[in-house]
């Protein structure tokens, strides 16, 4: 009997394992789904929406530039160096554009916003839910996913992309620096490859990963903080700290596994 039991262990764990992970992401997915629908219920938090996007948006364009910046000059080097092997360095205009636009704008920026924004978000709701702050609310009749959650996901849709816009054209400007100033290519040649290069379908592309990758990123970092009291392996002060280094942790490791699953359908 001892035997037996010990055998079934692991196939126990592996099961509890399991639907955890399926009770997890439906509950996920019905805090996301609630979140979105309450946007658009009235009357509407036109107000608290344009305050969400001053702090996801606005306060994050430095960090966004900086990082766009240097981006671009770092991608102009290695650019450089690659295609001037082939003879053909009058392309990273549109080697740098293109990597921007479709790839590392959309990523990068949302891993910024994460670090800067994201976590803060986290940290706020968790806060608000070992303070009883939640349930107050609830006691009060108030949804506080309509209260808390809904204007953030909201700004994070019209912050993303614009966000994403910044760095595309700051990090072509840091190519153009790097590939034109320092290793003296053609600037006119230069935005000429990028103009050729970059298609309207590539700035869409762009475009849909930033709007997708915002959605994901503020429903797990609010979603993480909404439920800090229901973690196992914290609570308090503990819970909080816990929730919002998970929220960071699985925003950018979704960020990129979107981004790959997003990449093959819109290749």
């Amino acid at each position: 009997m001892n035997s037996v039991a010990e055998l079934q262990r692991p196939v126990a764990r592996l099961g509890a394992a399991a639907i955890g992970i399926v009770q997890e992401l439906g509950a996920y997915t019905l805090f996301t789904l609630k979140g979105l629908w309450h946007i658009f219920t009235f009357p509407l938090q036109i107000a608290k929406i344009l305050n969400q996007v001053y702090f996801i948006g606005m306060k994050s364009v430095l960090v966004i530039c900086l990082t766009g910046a240097f981006t671009g000059m770092v991608l102009g080097f290695q650019g450089y160096y690659s295609l001037v092997k082939f003879g053909s360095e009058g392309f990273l205009g549109a080697a740098v554009a293109l990597s921007l636009v479709r790839e590392l704008g959309p990523v990068l920026t949302a891993i910024m916003v994460v670090g800067r924004a994201g976590s803060a978000m986290a940290a706020e709701i968790g806060i608000m839910r070992i303070s009883e702050q939640i349930d107050a609310l609830e006691t009060m009749d108030i949804d506080p996913l309509r209260f808390l959650v809904s204007p953030k996901i909201a700004a994070s849709l019209i912050s993303f992309p614009l966000l994403t816009a910044v760095f595309d054209v700051v990090g072509i400007f840091g190519g153009y620096l790097t590939g034109s100033i320092l290793l003296g290519i053609n600037p006119h040649i230069y935005y000429a490859r990028v103009e050729s290069g970059v298609l309207l379908e590539d700035v869409t592309g762009g475009f849909i990963k930033s709007v997708v990758f915002g959605l994901v990123v503020v429903t797990i970092c609010c979603y993480q903080g909404y439920y800090t009291h229901k973690r196992v392996d914290g609570f308090g002060a503990k819970g909080v700290s816990l929730a919002t280094t998970s929220a960071v942790v699985k925003s950018c490791v979704l960020v990129l596994v979107v981004d790959y699953v997003l990449t093959s359908f819109l290749m």
